[in-house]
């Protein structure tokens, strides 16, 4: 079995500086297509909103692509989905109920690595079916992942981004799909060798990915994380590390952004103050926190 937090802690420092990079929705323009044609139709399946689907594809999208929600992992966003759909009468009218989430709701509090294998491990010792009925669904998503999304390339300039970063700091990738996908992705556009380790699910969270593999080694204004979603942010922060968006409909901008500037910045650690402030306003501008409807 692997040691994932080992993978983690016994990284090797390089260079004076590490960059972590979130995968889908920043380095590759994979969200639309995943969700869109894959775990949103297997929602709509697995949780039996058949009759009301055009109302549970919208909240799934605005939980998972439009929102400050997005990029979630996939088992808190069916946390979050059933709370909007216990508010949407139009989902309520076409007799679809919100599935329970109480079983969901307790694993999420005492675990971290949340991918299946996890999940598999927890239901071997709890007797729900309401997780079955979860973990039927992620099984599903994980085999439509498999199926659709290939040929999916980087978006532009990440590569250039890549070459450049790798010369100067330690390169990982941080994210919640499942790893399978992810070395992959990564391999199939032949970027694995830029990085010094694919973290994903199966690792922790994203928090724990840059905590693990930068903890003791790293000055603070030495670490970055590249995302496109708030919890990106959020992971960065809880590190104290410094955070460039990719912001959601201006990718190519953010990427020729930071090959033109952030990355020149941060390694003349010039990066936090006004120049970070200043990303993350039009960042925290481009999502939305409460839906339309």
């Amino acid at each position: 079995m692997r040691d994932y937090l080992n993978e983690m802690k016994s990284l090797p420092k390089n260079h004076e500086f590490f960059i972590g990079f979130d995968s889908d929705g920043c380095v590759f323009d994979s969200m639309e297509v995943k969700h869109k044609e894959c775990f949103c139709p297997a929602f709509i399946k697995h949780y039996n909103m058949q009759p009301a689907s055009k109302y549970a594809r919208e909240v799934w999208e605005f939980v998972n692509l439009y929102s400050k929600m997005r990029g979630c992992n996939r088992f808190w966003a069916i946390d979050y989905c059933m709370k909007l759909i216990a508010q949407r009468p139009e989902i309520l009218a076409r007799g679809c109920q919100p599935a329970d989430t109480a079983d969901l709701e307790k694993w999420l509090a005492v675990e971290s690595k949340l991918g299946n294998p996890a999940l598999e491990s927890y239901l071997e010792k709890v007797d729900s079916p309401e997780l079955q009925q979860a973990l039927a669904w992620s099984k599903e998503v994980n085999a439509r992942v498999k199926d659709m999304v290939h040929g999916v390339p980087p978006l532009p300039g990440v590569k250039d981004v890549l070459a450049a970063a790798s010369q100067k700091a330690d390169l990982i990738v941080v994210s919640q799909t499942p790893l399978e996908a992810l070395v992959r992705e990564w391999a199939e556009n032949e970027m694995d060798g830029f990085v010094n380790l694919i973290c994903g699910q199966e690792h922790g969270t994203k928090a724990e990915h840059i905590h693990y593999s930068t903890e003791n080694k790293y000055e603070a204004d030495c670490i970055l994380m590249v995302g496109d979603a708030p919890g990106d942010y959020k992971a960065a922060a809880k590190n104290n590390a410094l955070f460039f968006p990719i912001v959601p409909g201006k990718e190519e901008a953010s990427w020729a952004e930071l090959l033109n500037n952030g990355l020149n910045k941060f390694f003349n650690r010039d990066f936090a103050g006004a120049y970070q402030q200043q990303l993350l306003d039009e960042f925290d501008a481009s999502l939305p926190e409460n839906p339309a409807w």
